[in-house]
């Protein structure tokens, strides 16, 4: 990545080190853990510079050794970590976590956050020119939840303004960071502001007592561009304007697609709705999938892609993470995720993706598994 052309997209909020169990068990009985890094936004960026993307993190950690070993870490995957700031008063967060599955209740997760660098971020602390710069600006509900300071900073980059990047919101609701019953109101007025937002069905239903597609799509009628993740079921995107992004023939290398909010000027207002089922998976952790499946999302936003590719690659990328045991998997290679998201809907139907897929059958000697039966 080019130090010197500015990012595709910058994704902005708290990077922790995870310790991760040696072993099944309580936290109690875990005798030992191996260091990992866990972050939404620095997992959406990792991912999309490792699909070739210029991508650029803006985070604050402790100025020490964790602090170290995570812009070191993030900048291996090939994102400018230029912009992280240095906090010399306050830690690193990090969390332990047990190996069962984090999606349910039969896992535990201690935070070690409170009063982290990360929590320091304000609209004193993070220059606007460090995040303006790129064609998308990607911001979660985490980021929300740390503190005053942290929740004033969402404000006022989702507030509209000239030049303003397209604003892409996931949601990212933790009902543990939440602790005065704000989290509905906050998260449904930053997500109204924001271009293209993501939430999980269960997420709304939580916050606002909504859980069907369309009753969402009215609860959030502002974004531009709305996906609904529905898990197994797959996803849905409502997009205001037929051209909201553009479709095949692709941009050149190197060029952006419009700007979808400009995208229907003086036009009438109208919407379309697609569905994409995910296609099976052979899950062996279902850890990090909602970040991968945003940065797939927003790959091929970047590239230009229509409304199903866009959602393909999505579950792709979710699919790239659900068969690693870790929160970060090695995307597939450009290629190899162009032909599946180009199959026939017959064929996509019976896509099912297991450990090693993401290896490309053109390329001998890669490990791969995917059937269409």
């Amino acid at each position: 990545m080019s130090g010197h052309a500015p990012p595709e997209l910058v994704c902005l909020g708290e990077s922790m080190v995870t310790f991760l169990p040696s072993r099944p068990g309580r936290l109690a009985d875990v005798p030992s853990f191996a260091r990992a890094i866990g972050g939404a936004e620095s997992n959406v960026a990792c991912a999309l510079a490792a699909a070739g993307h210029r991508v650029r993190w803006v985070g604050r950690v402790g100025r020490d050794g964790f602090g170290d070993h995570l812009v070191e870490t993030i900048g291996g995957y090939g994102v400018d970590v230029g912009a992280v700031g240095r906090d010399p008063h306050r830690p690193t967060g990090v969390y332990f976590r047990t190996a069962a599955d984090r999606a349910t209740d039969a896992h535990e997760v201690a935070y070690y956050r409170a009063g982290s660098a990360a929590s320091a971020m304000s609209p004193a602390t993070v220059p606007y020119d460090s995040v303006a710069d790129g064609r998308i600006l990607h911001l979660s509900g985490i980021t929300a939840a740390l503190s005053a300071d942290c929740l004033a900073l969402m404000r006022e980059l989702t507030a509209p303004r000239p030049g303003r990047p397209l604003v892409s919101f996931d949601v990212n609701h933790r009902p543990r960071l939440w602790r005065d019953g704000a989290a509905g109101d906050v998260l449904l007025e930053l997500a109204r502001r924001a271009d293209l937002v993501f939430v999980g069905a269960d997420e709304a239903e939580a916050l606002w007592g909504v859980g069907e597609t369309d009753a969402i799509r009215g609860v959030l009628p502002e974004p531009a561009v709305l996906v609904v993740k529905r898990g197994g079921e797959g996803a849905v995107v409502f997009e205001r304007c037929a051209a909201s992004f553009p479709t095949p023939p692709l941009p050149e290398p190197g060029a952006l697609p419009p700007d979808p909010r400009a995208s229907n000027a003086g036009g009438a207002e109208f919407q379309t709705v697609t569905h994409v089922p995910a296609p099976r998976v052979d899950i062996v952790a279902p850890v990090g999938a909602g970040d991968a499946f945003a940065a797939g999302f927003l790959s091929a936003t970047l590239r230009g892609l229509g409304a199903t590719a866009r959602l393909r690659h999505g579950h792709l990328m979710a699919a790239a993470a659900l068969t690693v045991p870790g929160d970060l998997a090695a995307p597939p290679r450009r290629g190899h995720a162009d032909r599946l998201a180009a199959l026939d809907d017959a064929a996509w139907g019976t896509l099912h993706l297991g450990p090693g897929w993401t290896g490309d059958p053109c390329q001998p000697g890669d490990d791969q598994e995917v059937r269409t039966p």
